[in-house]
């Protein structure tokens, strides 16, 4: 008997961010570890259609980076890259909007089989993602500015999420490969993470999850930040505290609370159920970006949050 109160209490503790999350846009970017193992893949579809069916809306934006690799090696190119952006010819874009296809699809499989209706998408329909190419400046060996051509790498110069509007109100999950196209007439190879931020920032989503390989953010002696507002984020990364491949994961957070995204949050995707346990639990298990720390007495034990 006590151990069925415990799971009664596990949905208590969920009711209240059910009912704040309800009818609410939720944007998760997808990738890693938690798109490569069979386990983690069924326990990511699991949570996005548990989801929808409690009333969020939850939207997929997914990456391929290891998988396009892979595929490039198979072909005889090579891939090189540039502050962490794949240098992307002719035929390295055709290979990585090969790729994403494909998993876009295999996504959208995935969802289904475990009851939910998704539909898979890239930037290029419905006008979701126009691009541009991606101007990109280095320093070189004298420590001179030079512009770099890195390819069809593109930024982000407009969302229209219409189309992510219209799958939500017919009860679609949308799945979103970042692939977009540019007024010149060209397809652009976009960063995940960016792309699931920009669309989180035109939704004005509750929420923008990354899903990554490593716990969440950390401070400089390795232990994990519960909840991380943007003035501490910036200076952590000014002093070196957050460096590497948690700079653009962070700085994305930070964009897009700026454009009116509620809150951000860096999960383990390692973790089974991940998204689940951030969001319907009181302490998360990750660590959430924020404008402003919540108050003290929102703070509990140990520093872990207890405000979804």
């Amino acid at each position: 008997m006590d151990e069925l109160i415990q799971r009664a209490e596990v949905l208590i503790e969920a009711l209240p961010f059910l009912q704040r999350f309800r009818g609410q846009s939720l944007v998760i970017k997808y990738g890693g570890h938690a798109m490569q193992s069979r386990e983690m893949r069924e326990s990511f579809a699991q949570d996005v259609v548990l989801l929808k069916l409690v009333g969020v809306n939850p939207v997929v934006v997914h990456g391929g980076g290891p998988q396009i690799s892979e595929l490039i090696a198979k072909l005889g190119l090579k891939s090189r890259f540039v502050r962490g952006m794949r240098v992307t010819d002719t035929d390295t874009m055709e290979a990585a909007e090969m790729v994403l296809q494909r998993l876009n699809k295999e996504i959208v499989a995935l969802i289904s089989r475990q009851g939910g209706r998704a539909v898979g998408l890239s930037g290029k329909d419905g006008d979701l993602i126009l691009s541009r190419k991606m101007r990109m400046v280095v320093k070189d060996e004298n420590g001179r500015r030079k512009a770099l051509d890195i390819g069809l790498v593109g930024d982000i110069a407009e969302v229209n999420p219409q189309v992510i509007r219209t799958l939500e109100d017919a009860g679609f999950i949308p799945v979103v490969a970042p692939t977009g196209y540019g007024r010149d007439g060209l397809t652009y190879n976009i960063n995940a993470d960016v792309a699931a931020g920009k669309i989180a920032a035109a939704l004005k989503a509750q929420k923008l999850i990354l899903l990554t390989d490593v716990e969440g953010v950390k401070d400089k002696d390795g232990n994990l930040i519960s909840t991380l507002e943007v003035a501490q984020a910036r200076r952590m990364i000014a002093r070196g505290h957050i460096n590497e491949g948690m700079i653009p994961k962070v700085e994305c957070c930070i964009d897009a609370l700026r454009a009116g995204v509620a809150k951000t949050h860096v999960v383990d995707g390692r973790v089974r159920h991940a998204i689940l346990l951030e969001i319907f639990t009181r302490t998360g298990i990750g660590t959430e970006v924020v404008q402003t720390a919540p108050k003290v007495s929102d703070i509990g034990r140990n520093g872990r949050r207890e405000v979804g």
